[in-house]
C-alpha cells in the first residue's frame, strides 16, 4: 500500500491553481464533472505521478479554513483482499467498483472516524506505483 495523492477543496480553481502553480507545481490534467466535482491534479517538475488533487464543486457546501481535506487516496495491492478483511478490522466499506469499467482498476471509499473519507485504489497489472497524466487523457 502506498499514499498516491491528496484532494484538497478549493473555492477558486483560478486562485488556487495560480497559488500552487506559483509553489512549482505543475497541472498533469482534469476531470470534469465527476461525484466530487472537477478533479485538477497536480504534479512537482520531474516527478511523474499527481501527488495533490483540486477539487473544485461550486455547488457544494462552503470551503472554510479546516474543512478542505476532500479526501486521501491510497493504492492497495489486492481490493478483494482489503474489501474482505475490513468489516472484521471494523472499518464499513463502501462496494468497489470500476472507474473505467474493466475487472482489474478499482475503486472503494471509507471514511475515517472523525468523517475523512479514503479513496482505496487497486490499479490494474503493469500500472505505475502512482497516477500519470497519461491517466487523465482520453
Amino acid at each position: 500500500m502506498r499514499t498516491l495523492h491528496v484532494g484538497l477543496r478549493v473555492t477558486d480553481l483560478e486562485r488556487s491553481l495560480a497559488f500552487y502553480t506559483a509553489l512549482g507545481y505543475e497541472v498533469a490534467g482534469e476531470v470534469p464533472g465527476t461525484g466530487i466535482g472537477h478533479l485538477t491534479m497536480l504534479r512537482l517538475p520531474g516527478d511523474p505521478f499527481v501527488s495533490l488533487e483540486l477539487v473544485h464543486d461550486p455547488a457544494g457546501p462552503a470551503v472554510r479554513p479546516g474543512t478542505v481535506l476532500s479526501h486521501l487516496v491510497v493504492a492497495v495491492e489486492s481490493m478483494s483482499e482489503l474489501v474482505a478483511a475490513l468489516p472484521a478490522r471494523g472499518v464499513d466499506v463502501e462496494p468497489p467498483t470500476s472507474p473505467d469499467g474493466s475487472a482489474d482498476f478499482l475503486t472503494a471509499w471509507v471514511t475515517d472516524p472523525d468523517g475523512t473519507r479514503i479513496e482505496l485504489v487497486q490499479w490494474p497489472p503493469g500500472h505505475p506505483d502512482g497516477m500519470t497524466a497519461a491517466d487523465l487523457t482520453g
